[in-house]
């Protein structure tokens, strides 16, 4: 391992990724694998979107997209939206963030407390004009000084997960990483993790971890864009090709349940004293899947433990909602596969 520190100074926009690498320690002992989670949810915004936020508002004022004092748009399920929100406001610039209205409120209220105006949506399939992310770049057309961050594909979303969050894992795990996985919805983590780390080590595995109603897994498998069922996971999942996925490099697909997630997410709490999210759910239940069909190898297998578990307490641990979801968390089940 490299001599990395978590220690730093600076200012919210300097904060930004150099995030620590975390040893799933319960997960590792069970598969007999070395599972690690970058811990994204230090970020200043709490989330691995804090990163797709600093390489698009970056990217825009050194084209002159983005001017003082100018508003920056973007349609989000909620953690790009308060990394824009989060950095904007040490720069000075206003937000709008369109969102679906079926988001957990911890979101919401996070974002109007950083200033940003949020104009929530009901949500809708992607062809409907009233999609979020439409909605968004019709705002940002009518409103004159305003920046459209349009996350998908905008590929300085991508590009700056190449220049820190690969190089970081490179360092971090003294370039002996076997396997990366992790769940896409933008795809800008995927798209540049991938591509710096198959530079580093073509051998190297890319998986990704897909939740029910995305269609990724299908077109990874079979060529054709199909999804099944639905996941109460927010802002991973996909039925689209953007152009950050299109400069992805991905070896395979692993479809996660919802089941899944929220045992995960729970053994995590109780073993490692980790309180993830939900897609860090998904992602590390990809991650000890994959330690399972590697059992005993001793293979580095690394993930993105996206954001903390408290931006969704309304729900993850709202036992009442978790009954009406029929996600009653269950003990992790060790099987090699």
């Amino acid at each position: 391992m490299s001599s990395y520190s978590p220690l730093r100074s600076g200012r919210v926009w300097d904060l930004v990724g150099n995030t620590p690498l975390i040893r799933l320690e319960s997960i590792s002992r069970l598969t007999g694998c070395n599972i690690f989670g970058k811990a994204e949810f230090l970020n200043p915004g709490g989330s691995v979107k804090d990163r797709a936020a600093k390489g698009i508002i970056a990217d825009a004022e050194k084209r002159g997209l983005l001017k003082p004092g100018g508003t920056i748009v973007e349609g989000t399920a909620g953690n790009t939206g308060i990394g824009i929100a989060t950095l904007a406001a040490e720069r000075g610039y206003k937000t709008i963030i369109v969102m679906p209205d079926n988001q957990a409120r911890e979101k919401y209220e996070i974002l109007e407390m950083l200033g940003a105006e949020v104009r929530k949506v009901p949500p809708v399939p992607f062809a409907n004009q009233n999609h979020f992310y439409h909605t968004a770049r019709a705002i940002s057309e009518e409103l004159p000084g305003s920046f459209w961050a349009n996350q998908f594909e905008n590929v300085a979303n991508g590009d700056f997960h190449y220049s820190t969050t690969g190089p970081e894992i490179w360092e971090q795990t003294g370039g002996k990483v076997d396997f990366f996985t992790c769940a896409v919805g933008t795809s800008g983590t995927m798209s540049g993790v991938s591509r710096f780390l198959k530079e580093k080590n073509p051998q190297l595995r890319t998986v990704v971890a897909d939740p029910l109603g995305s269609g990724i897994y299908c077109l990874l498998r079979e060529g054709k864009m199909e999804s099944t069922g639905s996941s109460v996971t927010e802002g991973i999942g996909i039925m689209r090709i953007t152009e950050n996925f299109k400069q992805t490099k991905i070896d395979e697909a692993l479809r996660i349940n919802d089941q899944e997630m929220i045992d995960m997410v729970y053994h995590l709490a109780e073993n490692d004293g980790l309180i993830l999210g939900t897609s860090s759910g998904i992602n590390a239940m990809a991650a000890y899947r994959i330690g399972q069909m590697n059992a005993g190898s001793g293979k580095t297998i690394v993930t993105i433990l996206c954001d903390h578990g408290t931006r969704y307490s309304s729900r993850l641990l709202n036992r009442s909602w978790l009954e009406e979801k029929n996600l009653i968390p269950k003990k992790l089940t060790y099987q090699v596969v």
